[in-house]
């Protein structure tokens, strides 16, 4: 099972994905991301991360357990 593909996941990437690219193709009006809009968009990614690697480390975990020594 892919963690990526999760709807939670699936869905802020999207919400990202356009926030994103409204900032890229924003033309220099002065309507730039504020510091506090990076700061979400930091926090979120980082959350994801940590998320995907606690998953990631659990399952190797978790194998690792499961190997016979015996």
């Amino acid at each position: 099972m892919n963690p990526l593909n999760d709807p939670v996941i699936t869905y802020l990437r999207a919400v990202l994905g356009v926030r994103l690219d409204r900032l890229r193709n924003e033309d220099d009006r002065g309507r730039g991301a504020s510091a506090i809009e990076w700061a979400i968009i930091t926090a979120i990614l980082a959350g994801i991360a940590i998320a995907v690697g606690a998953i990631i480390l659990k399952k190797i975990k978790d194998k690792a357990n499961s190997i016979n020594t015996g």
